[in-house]
């Protein structure tokens, strides 16, 4: 305790922001895989499986518009905590029987969950750009990195956990044990967060919540697609594939997801290292591009090697693994270049837009995910991959970068 009394106040509240974040994810991925994989078994078609995540993405849209200017407002210790607090409701809202798991109980315990992911990453993403100084965009992309890495990381802990209490423990008890585990840092983080932080100086009318910065709005629109072309393939699609076409179990399908997130985790952590040493003579907007027009080739590659039936178990979890790698690289430059270019005072209007967009994204993604993969496949849920990543590169191409930007990492 006396050790951690002495560290620096921006690093202590860090620490907790990301404890928080750490804890909510977990959660978040178990509860992803518990539903994917429960509902399966009880005999729910993809499509089906998909629409229980809408309510789930559409209530992050609108919680990411509403959340910014609510942080804004109200500060983002008390948008976390409220973050926290409806992840325990919703975990709680499924501890009921078997008999009363309904569509629509399922898809409004989605939603209040939903609601609570995005108001607990709006309010840490934001609250980076609030203990870096301006001028360190060295700190601020680690800081960013790290914070995303990790989350990401755990989320493929979860995944795991989620197979693991689903086989150990049975759809009711793990959402005990995650809702009793999440109750205790929820208390925590009401006893310690800082007060007011992210309060913007004066009141913003609700108008504030569309973004009016050009920057913004490219990063917001390249975000979409991005992440609707991991989702297309990767929620419903892939999970449901490797289970009924390639018979892999429970614990091995969410054992192999949960080490892809975990490894896409750790390399968005040395994100700033590969990525740093393109910034000397290319804007950020040339070497989002690159990133992104090498990523687009991934699935487009592992759809042709399906369409030809070449070693399929093999291309895919080969294709996967880089695609990962890829992915991480594009997200967390993403992700620093919207830290960076948000307005400090009110920041979490501007990282609020952003990540509805990358919400939209995610629902975009998920309902396709379903609806391609039943009709189609698995190789068109990968073409629509490479389209949406072609998209966002093209898109991103076009931010202005009108200053270099130092993105190395701290050493």
């Amino acid at each position: 305790m006396q050790a951690w009394n002495t560290l620096p106040e921006p690093i202590r509240q860090y620490t907790i922001v990301t404890g928080n974040y750490w804890a909510f994810t977990l959660t978040d991925g178990a509860l992803r895989m518990l539903v994917v994989l429960h509902f399966h078994d009880l005999g729910y078609s993809p499509l089906q499986i998909a629409m229980l995540f809408l309510f789930y993405e559409i209530f992050g849209v609108i919680t990411n518009l509403i959340g910014g200017w609510l942080g804004a407002r109200l500060g983002l210790n008390r948008t976390m905590n409220i973050g926290l607090g409806l992840q325990i409701v919703a975990l709680s809202m499924l501890l009921v029987p078997a008999s009363a798991l309904s569509i629509a109980w399922v898809m409004a315990a989605q939603a209040l969950s939903g609601i609570a992911k995005d108001l607990n990453k709006m309010s840490a993403k934001s609250s980076i750009k609030l203990l870096v100084p301006d001028e360190d965009h060295g700190r601020l992309y680690s800081w960013v990195a790290l914070l995303t890495g990790s989350k990401n990381t755990l989320k493929g802990v979860g995944f795991f956990l989620g197979g693991a209490l689903l086989s150990m423990a049975g759809f009711r008890g793990a959402m005990l044990i995650m809702a009793a585990a999440l109750a205790l840092v929820w208390i925590f983080s009401l006893l310690t967060l800082g007060k007011d932080l992210g309060k913007a100086r004066s009141k913003p009318p609700f108008s504030a919540i569309f973004s009016k910065s050009r920057t913004i709005n490219i990063l917001s629109a390249a975000r979409m697609f991005l992440f609707g072309a991991r989702d297309v393939w990767f929620v419903v699609a892939l999970p449901v594939y490797l289970s009924v076409t390639l018979g892999w179990d429970h614990w091995t399908v969410g054992g192999y997801l949960a080490l892809w997130v975990i490894g896409y985790g750790l390399v968005q952590t040395v994100a700033p290292r590969l990525t740093g040493g393109t910034t000397a003579n290319r804007s950020s907007g040339q070497m989002a591009f690159i990133w992104a027009a090498l990523l687009a080739l991934v699935p487009g590659g592992i759809a042709l090697a399906l369409g030809a039936e070449f070693q399929i178990q093999y291309t895919l979890v080969l294709g996967l693994l880089v695609f990962g790698v890829l992915f991480a690289i594009n997200s967390s430059l993403h992700s620093f270049l919207i830290v960076k270019s948000a307005k400090r005072d009110g920041v979490s209007l501007d990282v609020g837009f952003y990540y509805m967009a990358n919400a939209m994204g995610r629902l975009i993604g998920t309902v396709l995910s379903g609806w391609l993969f039943q009709h189609y496949g698995l190789t068109s849920c990968l073409w629509v991959s490479a389209l949406f990543i072609a998209l966002s590169a093209v898109i991103v191409s076009r931010l202005p970068d009108p200053e270099p930007v130092n993105v190395q990492a701290v050493r």
